[in-house]
């Protein structure tokens, strides 16, 4: 499979871990069992738009936040994905806040550890690098 197949499926199976810590993990936080497909899907997407966005304005307009642009990113997917998305259920602002470092945390974990031992593809081309 090609590296950007792989990375694209490597990012869906991260999404789908840091979400399903938050559920796990947060009481009120809920994704409906039929919509757990459109909910990474949609997580997934909007990440995928607003990365670049959130990254030009922090290099632009605040410096310090370049460090936070994942989380911040995170914030936004969740924040939208609740919006868009019927089958996510966040349950307040303080599970949007615990959620965002909860999901963050489950997909850096789950990027690390998925070319390790799922798509070795992808960390042979990091090392090429």
């Amino acid at each position: 499979m090609s590296r950007r197949i792989l990375s694209a499926v490597a990012l869906l199976i991260g999404n789908a871990v840091g979400l399903l810590l938050a559920v796990a993990l947060l009481p009120g936080f809920k994704i409906a069992p039929l919509s757990i497909i459109v909910v990474v899907l949609v997580f997934t997407v909007v990440q995928v738009i607003a990365d670049p966005l959130i990254t030009k304005i922090s290099e632009k307009n605040v410096p310090a936040l370049k460090g936070g642009v994942a989380l911040a990113v995170t914030f936004v997917g969740l924040l939208i994905t609740d919006l868009v998305a019927s089958g996510l259920t966040v349950g307040g602002v303080s599970n949007l806040l615990a959620a965002t470092l909860l999901v963050w945390l489950g997909a850096v974990i789950a990027g690390v550890l998925i070319p390790m031992f799922l798509f070795k593809e992808l960390q042979d081309s990091k090392a090429k690098k």
